[in-house]
């Protein structure tokens, strides 16, 4: 059974459809990278499954749940965990104050758990040496750590990447990308969105891509990658 199964999602604002009946299945363990154009509505598919946003039409049903219509922090204490493209931490809070936080509010533990929780993910992610540094402060590697960190002390099965290598070097993605290798091998299922198409081809499992709302192809990456539509649309180039 799938962790995870979008049935027609759909999403409009006034006449203009951002998400047009998406279905898609995950299964657990997996992970599924997102490929699209920019404005083809790929961060909109996250909100619908993270609650963020409401579907106009269409179901969400996660661990064999009917989740459509949960508030997000009922979806967060269920086991869906997301990043934004953007960091957004608690500025004026330090970076072990902002897992502490995650853990209380987003997995619902007590305040000791929750200050083991962020122990053991500040050695994970490898910011124990920042964990009393203010959040504001950080570097840009730094507070994509923090925001993938923030995201795993909510104790996700499921993990939401919506572009957490934009914006670093290349010896800095592979460092990234060396993290998620140890979360995917603790069987966290993982959805990534990533333009730095490299880095997701390095562990994706699978690939979806979607243009004007609407899917364009899905499979094996070196399939997907090799598509005709795919190459034209994305890429730019004609095969």
């Amino acid at each position: 059974m799938p962790l995870l199964a979008l049935h027609g999602v759909a999403k409009s604002y006034g006449a203009l459809k951002v998400i047009d009946g998406i279905s898609l299945a995950v299964d657990p363990g997996q992970t599924l990278g997102i490929l699209g154009p920019n404005g083809a509505g790929k961060t909109t598919l996250f909100n619908l499954i993270s609650g963020d946003v409401r579907c106009d039409a269409g179901r969400v049903v996660y661990d064999g749940r009917d989740i459509t219509h949960l508030k997000p922090h009922q979806r967060c204490r269920a086991g869906i965990g997301r990043s934004y493209q953007v960091p957004q931490p608690f500025g004026n809070m330090t970076v072990f104050e902002n897992l502490v936080t995650a853990a209380c509010f987003g997995a619902g533990q007590v305040e000791e758990a929750a200050w083991e929780t962020a122990h053991q993910v500040l050695q994970q992610t490898g910011l124990l040496p920042h964990a009393n540094k203010p959040a504001g402060g950080l570097r840009l590697l730094d507070r994509k750590r923090l925001e993938l960190a923030r995201a795993l002390a909510t104790r996700p099965k499921l993990l939401l990447l919506d572009e957490i290598a934009g914006g670093l070097t290349e010896h800095e993605a592979k460092q990234l990308v060396d993290e998620l290798r140890r979360i995917k091998s603790q069987g966290v299922t993982m959805i990534w969105i990533e333009h730095v198409v490299h880095a997701l081809l390095s562990i994706a499992d699978r690939l979806f891509v979607i243009n004007f709302g609407q899917a364009l192809a899905e499979g094996e990456p070196g399939a997907v990658m090799a598509d005709a539509q795919v190459r034209r649309v994305y890429m730019g180039m004609e095969a």
